[in-house]
């Protein structure tokens, strides 16, 4: 698990906002390639091959990692480093477990853990859910120009964004809240 690149470069003078520029390793967005889905409002989750389950976990500059934890980046701006803990160490380990009684079956891969108790609960589930990153729903609708993709954004409040998927696994992303505070 990388962090995934905003689409369009955020303003050095204030970092809430995003400006035409496009980031050099999304590109390929503008260009046509990859597919755009819906991007869940939770806290992401892994289920790796052997079975053992993981959350992500953000280790700010300065401190300790928790016991457990496999760092997979580190931003050399920020120096935070993200990577996975054991998600039963994890913040939400309660709420995982509620959300996995109701998917017993999970294949390895990344999940969403969404619900009333994660992030105030925007994707309005009204339980603790799991939702696949790779099973999102897709958006066939949407533009890959900034004026286009910005006025798309703004006109779905109910989504938190859209994550495009290449072929080659590189993903790039761009959140509603981009779009509120574009220019």
């Amino acid at each position: 698990m990388r962090k995934i690149p905003t689409l369009f470069r955020r303003d050095p003078e204030d970092l809430r906002r995003v400006t035409r520029d496009v980031h050099p390793d999304c590109r390929w967005v503008l260009d046509g390639q990859g597919v755009p889905t819906r991007k869940y409002d939770g806290t992401c989750v892994r289920l790796d091959e052997s079975g053992v389950w993981w959350a992500r976990r953000e280790v700010k500059a300065g401190r300790s990692a928790p016991a457990g934890f496999e760092a997979v980046q580190t931003d050399p701006a920020t120096g935070k480093t993200v990577g996975w803990e054991p998600v039963e160490q994890s913040a939400f380990a309660k709420f995982f477990e509620q959300a996995r009684a109701e998917f017993p079956e999970a294949a390895p891969g990344t999940y969403e853990l969404c619900g009333p108790k994660i992030n105030g609960d925007p994707e309005q589930l009204g339980a603790h859910r799991l939702v696949r990153h790779a099973a999102a729903e897709r958006f066939d609708d949407v533009p890959r120009d900034f004026d286009g993709l910005m006025a798309w954004l703004l006109a779905h409040p109910e989504f938190e964004g859209v994550v495009w998927h290449h072929p080659d696994g590189r993903m790039a992303k761009l959140k509603h809240r981009d779009a509120r505070f574009s220019g």
